[in-house]
């Protein structure tokens, strides 16, 4: 994975009303998935903008309607009171070479010590994320280089680390509104109960279908949730199995042939012969990483019903418990044709991230349904 070349660790004062009982400051405003680009407008069509449309403005190709990673929003300010107005944004990339003479890079360089001066100019450092710097809630990254060539080719080569930065603020804010709404303890605590693991439950969500089962002569598990509402469906599946030792099996055709597999048997359409199924059509990819400690693997795409003119995004997380020999796929889906569908799969990725086992579990000490 490519990285930073370094990020350095900006100190930020606390403002002198933020006292000991908390932060009475405003919240930033702004949607999660809009970012205000702060460039003069010279440099619009530079190859540090168009550095930053490729990675924070890509398209998002698994999601059915093709929509930006992030809607940016490029701004200039030309006095105080503009530039006012734009510390207010919830997502703010403040980008211009470091010895530039527009107002972005003075304004960049009186936020900067002098000794992260010297780093971008040695092409030491470059990206600089501060959290809730003028207001609650907000997210900033000062891109800066010596020259606007140099600064674009450090954002491409950062790409994934650069946006993964704002996609871990924008999880943290969705957990936050999630389950701020309401949340259903006693049936996560119970679904923790019976089986040994837990996922946090929204408030409206309703279980459905919690069996095991058996499949060629070994002992597996199944659980259903579904949040119904007009022309937004959504829902959620696990399947587990236990004294599983070995995952040397476990890649990305793996994943997707047990993930058809599970959904044909399980997530039925409304006719006999249709169920959910994966659409290869269309981009399906898998990242690998570490997730509460456990090796999980993401797989995000879209899905399709047979027989019958139905498809939407799924996210799913495929985790190993390596402590207890468990293995887990755990996935969302909705079928909402007239609804922006990038949101709702940030709210399921943030949901999936709430996944833990019981490190005291062990198989055949729970419960749960037939």
């Amino acid at each position: 994975m490519k990285v930073f070349l370094k990020i350095t660790v900006l100190l930020i004062i606390t403002a002198a009303w933020m006292g000991c009982e908390g932060d009475y400051r405003q919240e930033a405003r702004g949607s999660y998935g809009e970012v205000v680009v702060v460039m003069d407008s010279t440099q619009w069509e530079s190859q540090t903008a168009q550095a930053i449309r490729e990675t924070y403005g890509r398209h998002i190709l698994t999601l059915p309607s093709g929509q930006p990673l992030y809607d940016l929003r490029f701004r200039e300010f030309k006095n105080d009171d503009q530039l006012e107005q734009l510390k207010r944004n919830k997502n703010l990339i403040i980008a211009a070479p470091i010895d530039d003479t527009t107002n972005t890079a003075r304004w960049i360089r009186a936020l900067l010590s002098d000794e992260v001066e010297a780093q971008v100019r040695s092409n030491e450092s470059f990206a600089f994320p501060m959290q809730n710097q003028w207001y609650q809630d907000q997210w900033t990254m000062i891109l800066t280089a010596p020259g606007d060539s140099a600064l674009a080719e450090q954002i491409h080569n950062s790409e994934k680390t650069l946006t993964d930065n704002l996609l871990r603020k924008e999880f943290e804010r969705w957990e936050e509104e999630i389950y701020g709404q309401g949340e259903q303890e006693a049936l996560a605590d119970t679904i923790r109960a019976n089986h040994g693991w837990k996922i946090r439950v929204q408030h409206d969500w309703q279980l459905g279908l919690d069996t095991t089962y058996s499949e060629d002569g070994e002992q597996q598990h199944f659980l259903t949730m579904r949040r119904p509402l007009p022309e937004n469906d959504r829902w959620f599946w696990a399947w587990w199995k236990n004294d599983v030792e070995d995952i040397s099996f476990l890649d990305d055709d793996w994943i997707n042939a047990k993930r058809d597999s599970l959904t044909r048997q399980w997530i039925r359409g409304s006719r006999d012969s249709s169920y959910v199924t994966t659409e290869y059509g269309r981009p399906v990819e898998t990242e690998s990483f570490r997730m509460n400690g456990y090796l999980a693997h993401e797989t995000l795409g879209t899905w399709r019903m047979t027989k019958d003119a139905m498809g939407g995004p799924f996210a799913n997380l495929t985790v190993y418990d390596e402590q207890n020999d468990r293995l887990f796929l755990l996935e969302f889906g909705q079928f909402a044709p007239k609804y922006n569908k990038r949101r709702f799969v940030r709210q399921f990725r943030t949901m999936l991230r709430t996944f833990t086992t019981d490190s005291t579990w062990q198989s055949g000490s729970g419960g749960g349904g037939q």
